[in-house]
């Protein structure tokens, strides 16, 4: 069956840019599809991402149907190690609500070989949305490689436009968890700093450049190691800047345990992981318009971590969802 959406221009502007805005998606993930021939504008078709709009279009899209990935794998459940550490936490015919481990990459993407968390959809036959183009089927929203924890996937295109909307007008968010040396000084410490790539180090993101965008974050204390050298923090993104958190952290010299890009510290507590977990997720589901919130449990390494060098009784009160959401409360 081919998927075509329609949607009606009203004011002048670039293609482009009315598609990114009336699918909830990148300028650059738009064109790609304008460049396949997948976009009409009254009928016609267009390859030009810049065609200039007067306000009146009817501009068609015809989304790209779902593709086997080159990384399909015939037995993905032996041969991938991490295949059956994927937690489903909610699922309907709309969206589905997953754990994402450590070390999983979520999309392909040309220097990427090994199997991602798209490949792992694929081949549990999961319906996906194909708004986001061939290598991103189904994904609204991403988390870094090494970061685990609650991720919504969009199993058809209204889902996705609906989730993607809520990203924008941020009604869709997450609290994080992080475990950072050294501690904070303050009770809630908020940090608003552009972010850019590093022209020092492009493997980086870095705070205060001219060409980046605004970025703001939020950190607050939960609770201090046994030994009072390591904090466990949650951290509220009020935009969604790559390696936001971990930038900003660095920013005043705090870094999260087991960060090998932006912790170089000599005497860095040592841990096979960067102890980063998006611990609760929110959103308002695309079909019954109800607020929705999920909580990722950790998994078993950073489980072990947190009962080998915090008192546990204490913390597991602390972490609770409705004391976390709560504390960010009085911010805007």
């Amino acid at each position: 069956m081919i998927n075509r959406q329609e949607y009606l221009c009203k004011n002048t502007q670039r293609l482009d840019t009315f598609l990114a805005e009336a699918i909830g998606q990148t300028r650059s993930q738009v064109a790609q599809l304008i460049k396949k021939s997948a976009v009409e504008v009254d009928g016609k078709s267009v390859t030009r991402p810049g065609v200039k709009l007067k306000g009146g279009e009817k501009v068609t899209v015809t989304f790209p149907k779902l593709q086997e990935s080159e990384n399909e794998i015939k037995d993905f459940e032996t041969e991938v190690p991490w295949a059956n550490d994927v937690e489903i936490i909610y699922e309907d015919e709309d969206v589905l609500v997953i754990n994402k481990p450590s070390g999983v990459t979520v999309h392909p993407a040309p220097s990427v070989k090994e199997p991602t968390l798209v490949d792992w959809l694929k081949h549990k036959g999961i319906r996906l949305s194909t708004i986001s183009g061939e290598e991103r089927h189904g994904i609204v929203h991403r988390l870094d490689k090494g970061t685990s924890g609650a991720m919504v996937i969009a199993k058809n295109n209204e889902a996705h436009e609906y989730l993607s909307a809520q990203l924008q007008d941020k009604s869709m968010g997450r609290y994080y968890l992080a475990v950072i040396e050294p501690p904070l000084k303050e009770e809630m410490t908020e940090i608003e700093s552009n972010i850019g790539r590093s022209s020092h180090n492009r493997l980086k993101m870095a705070c205060g450049l001219e060409h980046g965008k605004y970025a703001k974050t939020v950190f607050a204390h939960l609770a201090l190691s046994e030994d009072e050298k390591l904090e466990l923090i949650a951290c509220k993104l009020f935009t969604g800047r790559t390696h936001q958190i971990r930038v900003h952290l660095e920013s005043f010299n705090r870094h999260i345990v087991g960060d090998h890009i932006y912790a170089v510290q000599p005497r860095q507590e040592s841990s096979e992981r960067i102890l980063l977990h998006a611990y609760i997720l929110y959103f308002i589901h695309p079909v019954t318009e109800s607020l929705m919130t999920f909580r990722a449990g950790f998994d078993s390494y950073m489980e072990t971590f947190l009962e080998k060098k915090f008192d546990m009784e204490k913390t597991d009160e602390i972490i609770n969802s409705d004391n976390i959401v709560r504390s960010f409360n009085t911010l805007s």
